[in-house]
């Protein structure tokens, strides 16, 4: 055995030199694989929805607030709206049990890039605080439980989430459908029902 060895050192420093190429490849490739790690935890966009009710002496309000507590920015692909479960397209059951004296404004959510610690609100509708009291504001109540936003967000990385209202943990998915058109958008299409002066 000796004699085998000590004849044939070329083969076995050629096995030795291929077997520290083989570790150098695994940890090129093991460094590699946490950089790409790494670079994508510290973009990860993490975006919270949140809706609100806010009652002032005079004024009420009700609305969505939507933040993006990650740090990297949350590039918003996709926005759906359900109601009791059931997608819809528009705020029209809402309308009807708010006050026709009510101010309301929106932004579009979907196809917006949301920055680290950025927020913005999509939607929020004011009314004076005597238009409603006592069991139409419970009525109201009742109502906006129902109402569920989900948005579908990616990070510059193309990892992308789900999040909603529920304000359970985004869910990861395999990539967002940009959306054409925001839902948000069509609040401002809903026709005031307030009666025009005579």
């Amino acid at each position: 055995m000796w004699r085998w060895l000590s004849h044939n050192h070329q083969t076995l420093t050629a096995v030795g030199a291929m077997l520290v190429g083989i570790a150098a490849l695994f940890v090129a490739w093991d460094q590699g694989r946490v950089m790409r790690a790494q670079q994508h935890g510290a973009v990860v966009p993490v975006l919270q929805i949140d809706g609100f009710l806010v009652t002032r002496p005079e004024t009420r309000s009700i609305g969505l607030r939507v933040y993006n507590n990650g740090v990297g920015p949350a590039m918003i692909e996709s926005v759906t709206l359900r109601r009791d479960g059931v997608e819809v397209q528009d705020f029209s059951a809402l309308m009807e049990v708010l006050p026709a004296d009510q101010d309301r404004s929106w932004a579009t959510l979907a196809g917006r890039t949301l920055a680290p610690g950025g927020e913005v609100e999509p939607i929020m509708i004011q009314w004076p605080r005597s238009s409603l009291e006592g069991p139409a504001v419970t009525a109201l109540l009742a109502e906006w439980d129902l109402w569920q936003v989900e948005a579908c967000y990616c990070s510059v990385f193309d990892r992308c989430w789900t999040t909603q209202t529920s304000n359970a943990r985004p869910v990861p998915v395999r990539r967002c459908e940009a959306q054409r058109d925001d839902v948000f958008q069509t609040l401002g299409s809903v026709p005031d029902t307030e009666e025009p002066d005579q």
